[in-house]
C-alpha cells in the first residue's frame, strides 16, 4: 500500500519530533545522573573502582566512561521508541485507508475489493472483507436467480393448468348451456372435461413432488435395499401397458443381489419417471430395458429404448423443468414437463449423475449412484 504525500510528511514530522522530544529526554536524565554521582563522592570512588577492575573481550579492554554506555543505551531504546511510534503510525494510516475503502463499497460499489497486499493482521482483515463481499454478491445473485426461478414457475404453471381448465370449463359449459345434440355428445364433453383433469392432476403432483425435492434439506429416508427387487417390481408394474403397446420390457442386474443405500420411495419415482417417459415418447419402440451393473463403488442404471430418437438441440435441455422436447407432442401424451427435472433432483440428493444419451439406434438416459450415502 502506497502512502499519500500528505502522510509521508506527517510521518517524517512525527519521526523527527519523536527523535527532538527523546533526545531533550536523554540530556536530562545525563545530566540528572551526572548530578548524582559528582554530588556524591562515595558513588564516584564507587564508579573508579569497577572501571578499573572490569575487563571486556579478548584485548582486555578497559571501560573509561560510564556516560559512553549510558548513551548506546539509550540510542538502542530510543531508535526502538521511534521505530515503534512509526510503525503504529504506519499501521493507522493502513487502517484508514482500508476503512476508505468499506466505505467505498458499502456506498453499492459492489464490484470492487480491497486492491492492498499487506502484512500481519491488516492483511486478515483484507482478505476477510473481500471474501465477506464476494460471499455477499453471491447470495444476492443467488436470491435473484430463485426470484426468477419463482417468477417462471409461477408463469409456466399458471399457462399450464389455464390450458386444460379452459377445456374442461368450455365443455362443461356446452353440457349446462345444453348445447348438445344427444347423449354421445354428452358423454364425448364429460370424456375429453375428465380427461384434461387428469391432466391438470397429474401436473399438481408433480409440481409438488418437484418442490419438495427442491426445498433446502429435503428429507431423505436411506436405507439398504436390493435394486435387484425395486427393479423387478418396476418393470412388473409396466408389464400390461407393454403388451398391450407391443413393446418388450426387460431389467437385468448384475450382481445379483446388488444392495445400495437409498431412499426406496424417491428412487422407485426415478426409474418409475425414465420407464414412463419411455413409453410416452419413444414412439416405434421394441423394447425398453433398465441394466443396472456395478463399478467399483457406485452403481450404473440404464434405462434405454430403441424409439424415437430424441433431438441432439434438446439433449442438454431435457432434464430443465416445464422443458419438452416437442411441445405440442408432450401436451398430446399429457406431459407436464417436471418428469425428468424430478428425476435430476432425486439423483442429486443421492449425490448421483444422471446422463442421456440418444441416436438412431437408441435412446439410453444413464443414473450412477453412490452403493453408500455419506453419513
Amino acid at each position: 500500500m502506497k502512502l499519500t504525500g500528505r502522510e509521508k510528511s506527517s510521518l517524517i514530522l512525527e519521526g523527527v519530533v519523536t527523535v527532538i522530544l527523546l533526545v531533550l529526554l536523554n540530556m536530562a536524565i545525563i545530566m540528572i545522573i551526572q548530578d548524582v554521582i559528582q554530588g556524591n563522592p562515595g558513588v564516584t570512588s564507587g564508579i573508579f573502582m569497577i572501571k578499573q577492575s572490569l575487563r571486556l573481550g579478548p584485548f582486555q579492554t578497559q571501560i573509561w566512561s560510564y556516560q559512553r554506555i549510558i548513551i548506546v543505551l539509550f540510542v538502542i531504546i530510543d531508535a526502538w521508541v521511534v521505530w515503534w511510534r512509526l510503525r503504529r503510525r504506519y499501521h493507522l494510516y493502513q487502517m484508514n485507508h482500508i476503512i476508505g475503502e468499506l466505505h467505498y463499497i458499502a456506498q453499492g460499489h459492489l464490484d470492487h475489493r480491497i486492491p492492498f497486499r499487506l502484512k500481519g493482521s491488516e492483511q486478515h482483515v483484507i482478505s476477510s472483507v473481500n471474501a465477506l463481499v464476494d460471499s455477499a454478491v453471491k447470495s444476492m445473485d443467488d436470491e435473484r436467480k430463485i426470484e426468477k426461478s419463482k417468477d417462471e414457475l409461477i408463469t409456466n404453471v399458471s399457462h399450464d393448468l389455464r390450458t386444460p381448465l379452459t377445456s374442461i370449463i368450455g365443455y362443461l359449459g356446452l353440457i349446462e348451456d345444453k348445447q348438445y345434440q344427444s347423449e354421445e355428445d354428452i358423454l364425448k364433453y364429460t370424456h375429453t372435461a375428465y380427461e384434461k383433469a387428469k391432466q391438470m392432476k397429474n401436473l399438481v403432483e408433480d409440481l409438488f413432488e418437484y418442490t419438495k425435492v427442491q426445498q433446502h434439506g429435503a428429507p431423505v429416508n436411506i436405507m439398504r435395499i436390493d435394486l435387484n427387487q425395486l427393479l423387478e417390481q418396476l418393470t412388473a408394474s409396466f408389464e400390461l401397458e407393454a403388451q398391450h403397446r407391443g413393446i418388450e420390457i426387460s431389467s437385468k442386474v448384475v450382481p445379483n443381489p446388488l444392495m445400495i443405500e437409498a431412499d426406496p420411495e424417491k428412487l422407485g419415482r426415478v426409474f418409475n419417471n425414465l420407464v414412463a417417459n419411455a413409453f410416452k415418447y419413444g414412439n416405434g419402440a421394441s423394447y425398453i430395458r433398465v441394466d443396472a451393473r456395478q463399478r467399483a463403488d457406485q452403481v450404473e442404471v440404464t434405462v434405454a429404448n430403441d424409439g424415437t430418437p430424441i433431438p441432439a438441440q434438446s439433449l442438454d435441455h431435457l432434464f430443465e423443468r416445464f422443458y419438452r422436447a416437442e411441445a405440442s407432442r408432450s401436451r398430446a401424451t399429457g406431459g407436464t414437463g417436471l418428469g425428468l427435472a424430478i428425476v435430476k433432483s432425486i439423483v442429486d440428493l443421492h449425490h448421483g449423475t444422471v446422463t442421456v444419451t440418444s441416436d438412431e439406434n437408441e435412446t439410453a438416459f444413464v443414473v450412477t449412484l453412490p452403493l453408500k450415502q455419506a453419513k
